[in-house]
Parts: structure tokens; C-alpha cells; sequence
């Protein structure tokens, strides 16, 4: 199960980077509420990504690195 999840959150940040450049707006000048539409793409963009590094950080943080095995210093070994 936490090699699906693994997967799903590799998943989802291949998705945030391919959207984080918007190429289909490129060469469009389109302008809402006095700033081109790409900044908006962007400023989405931004809230979308802090919410899902957030969900990350809650829920799987350590997920691909940590193996789930006891670490020396938590055994009370300070050596």
C-alpha cells in the first residue's frame, strides 16, 4: 500500500510541474481585473501547489525515504 501511495504522489508532482508553465497562454493578451490571464495561471497555480504540499506534508512526509525501521537515536543510542 505505501508503494501505490508512493506512486500516486510521484504522480501528482509530475502533474504540478507540467502545469506549472503555462504554454497554452503563451501569446495570449487577455487581461482580467488588470493583469494578464498567465498571472492568474500562475497565481492559482501557487494556491494549488501550497495545498498540495500541504496535504503532503500532513499525510506522507518521509514516504519514499523512511523504510519504518527504529532510527539509532530513538533506541536511546547517542552514539
Amino acid at each position: 500500500m505505501r508503494r501505490v501511495e508512493l506512486g500516486v504522489w510521484i504522480a501528482i508532482a509530475v502533474v504540478l510541474v507540467a502545469l506549472s508553465i503555462p504554454w497554452f497562454l503563451w501569446g495570449t493578451a487577455t487581461v482580467v481585473a488588470g493583469l494578464p490571464v498567465w498571472v492568474w495561471w500562475h497565481v492559482g497555480w501557487m494556491v494549488l501547489a501550497s495545498a498540495v504540499f500541504r496535504l503532503f506534508a500532513t499525510r506522507a512526509w518521509g514516504i519514499g525515504i523512511e523504510t519504518g525501521e527504529t532510527s539509532p537515536t530513538s533506541r536511546g543510542d547517542t552514539r
